[in-house]
């Protein structure tokens, strides 16, 4: 994974999965495996995990260049992103997000699929934007929404695609607590380290399902309806 888009480090019993293309992080098919190839090395290794994006910049969401060339591919990506986030959200031990900066779109829906999300403090944007840009925000997206933010911000911040600064993001629900930037990282990884050292595994899992098994089976069963209907709305020109 070291020629990827995504690195992975085991540091003691955190695996550290971070996103990093130079660029934005846009979603891609590349950045999607990377990730889920790291989770996968996760479980036989780790007892917590935390994913981080580069300075700056957390996730911009999908690769627009994909989601606007045809249906057929926009479909294949958000399928590859859904994927992504609902294994996230099952994940049979805790994961944290390290959101080192902006996190938008397909971006904030990763954070909403975390166990605790670690915020870079700054002038950064966070939020699902995609009704603004044309883009129907997806129901594994919604509902993932529905277990993580405010009932007072839900609407908003979904249907109205709402856009927070870090400290907004606090107060919806897609973070949990704000550091200064240089910090966001190790106070992710020292977060993580500290689970997984306190919880034990068999209930951990028992209880995920407990409080998680009801939405993912909800998630599971519109999946295929979701990214059928997906449609782009483009610009006019």
């Amino acid at each position: 994974m070291s020629d990827s888009v995504v690195s992975y480090e085991l540091r003691g019993r955190v695996a550290v999965i971070t996103i990093d293309d130079g660029k934005a992080n846009a979603v891609t098919h590349e950045l999607a495996d990377g990730l889920r190839s790291g989770l996968a090395r996760a479980r036989t290794e780790a007892g917590a995990v935390v994913i981080a994006g580069r300075p700056g910049r957390f996730s911009a969401g999908f690769d627009l260049a994909v989601m606007t060339a045809s249906a057929e591919g926009a479909r294949n990506l958000l399928r590859a992103g859904a994927e992504v986030a609902t294994e996230i959200f099952e994940f049979p031990m805790p994961v944290v997000i390290a959101s080192t900066g902006h996190a938008l779109a397909m971006g904030a829906i990763l954070l909403l699929a975390a166990d605790y999300r670690i915020g870079a403090e700054g002038s950064f944007k966070i939020g699902l934007n995609e009704v603004a840009i044309g883009m129907p925000v997806p129901s594994f997206a919604v509902e993932l929404a529905r277990e993580c933010l405010t009932t007072a911000a839900f609407t908003v911040a979904i249907n109205h695609a709402q856009v927070y600064d870090p400290a907004g993001a606090v107060t919806a629900g897609y973070l949990n607590e704000i550091v200064p930037a240089e910090e966001v990282v190790e106070t992710s990884v020292a977060y993580a380290a500290e689970l997984a050292e306190r919880l034990r595994s068999g209930a951990f899992i028992a209880t995920r399902r407990n409080c998680r098994g009801t939405a993912a089976a909800l998630i599971a069963s519109k999946l295929e309806q979701d990214i059928a209907s997906f449609v782009v709305e483009l610009p006019a020109q």
